[in-house]
């Protein structure tokens, strides 16, 4: 937490609707680690495996689960919740809703006179805003950012520093879209001609991004070569991500770092992406489904399954082989 923004531990209690065992008038305003060096501050206990550190944290107050039993003293006040590290997400939602907001339109921005402005809009230097763009209420668009022509932005959007958000695209409410990324920008589309040249194929679709989605820093969603790409609701995607032309993202997906999504996939709803996943054109993911680090997925996929490794296959399957692999070196020698 900022230090200027105190809370006692009755506070807390009553913030994360737990039970308070200990001083309730301590104050703390930081978060801290179990183990950190330095005393004061708040901090929580997410299961058995760090209740060793509770006895020796140095923090002032500690969320523990609501059935923590202490074998040893604990100086430390304690907060008994349901869930410890869902209510240290929730404590910095609050504080977070406690700072003060931009507003205001810097007369270093260039705004199309066609452009619709909503109410308490955040516009930074040098933001270019294209003709008949749309921007609601509440939105901040920090410095740098383009918005080509025809572009919404719906409301309580974030467009952090150098954003870039080509024409006829639309962002839903309550976005974030972090410094560098590029929406909107043409597929990866050529076609070779009878002398084998590359020609470029027109890309004349856009990006729709439905409401409540991050999008990381400098990952890049390209336009459809008609139609639309489609990010749906909920969808939370980290830096540095590929998703092609074309593409659908069911909503609720998330997809960590590095991910490169073909043209013309279609990911179903809840899915979990680990790092630097590929997955070839045109296949189709169903709900639910786990894809772990590095697999590269080249067939569809049905609902619910966990893929593993490259080629991707059955997550219990490839972690047999996987299992096997460590007695290649003694077979391989036997047989010498």
């Amino acid at each position: 937490m900022d230090e200027k923004i105190e809370l006692s531990a009755k506070q807390i209690a009553e913030l994360t609707h737990g039970k308070l065992e200990g001083d309730g008038s301590v104050i703390v305003d930081k978060v801290t680690k179990l183990d950190n060096e330095q005393s004061g501050g708040l901090s929580f206990a997410n299961g058995p495996k760090y209740e060793s550190l509770i006895y020796t944290s140095k923090a002032d107050v500690i969320l523990v689960y609501e059935d923590f039993v202490p074998k040893y003293p604990v100086t430390a006040t304690l907060i008994r919740v349901k869930n410890p590290q869902l209510e240290i997400v929730r404590l910095l939602q609050y504080y977070d809703s406690l700072r003060p907001e931009k507003v205001g339109i810097s007369s270093h921005a260039f705004i199309d006179k066609s452009a619709k402005i909503g109410k308490n809009v955040y516009i930074g230097d040098g933001v270019v805003v294209g003709e008949n763009v749309e921007i609601g209420n509440y939105v901040k668009i920090y410095p740098q950012t383009y918005l080509g022509d025809n572009v919404k932005i719906g409301a309580e959007t974030i467009l952090y520093a150098g954003v870039k958000i080509y024409e006829q695209c639309i962002i839903g409410n309550d976005c974030i879209l972090h410094a560098g990324c590029v929406i909107g920008a043409d597929g990866f589309g050529f076609m070779p001609n009878e002398e084998g040249v590359y020609e470029k194929i027109p890309q004349l679709g856009n990006v729709i991004i439905e409401d409540n989605v991050e999008i990381g820093a400098n990952s890049c969603i390209d336009r459809a070569m008609f139609g639309s790409t489609i990010i749906h609701k909920g969808c939370k995607i980290d830096n540095l991500n590929q998703i092609a032309h074309n593409c659908e993202i069911g909503e609720n997906t998330v997809m960590a770092a590095c991910c490169g999504i073909s043209g013309s996939v279609r990911i179903g709803k809840n899915c979990i992406f680990a790092g630097q996943v590929g997955v070839k054109d045109h296949v189709i993911i169903g709900d639910k489904v786990v894809i772990g680090s590095q697999s590269g997925i080249h067939k569809n996929v049905k609902d619910k399954q966990t893929m593993l490794g490259t080629p991707a296959i059955d997550g219990k399957k490839m972690m047999k082989i996987y299992a096997a692999m460590n007695f290649l070196p003694q077979i391989i020698k036997n047989k010498e």
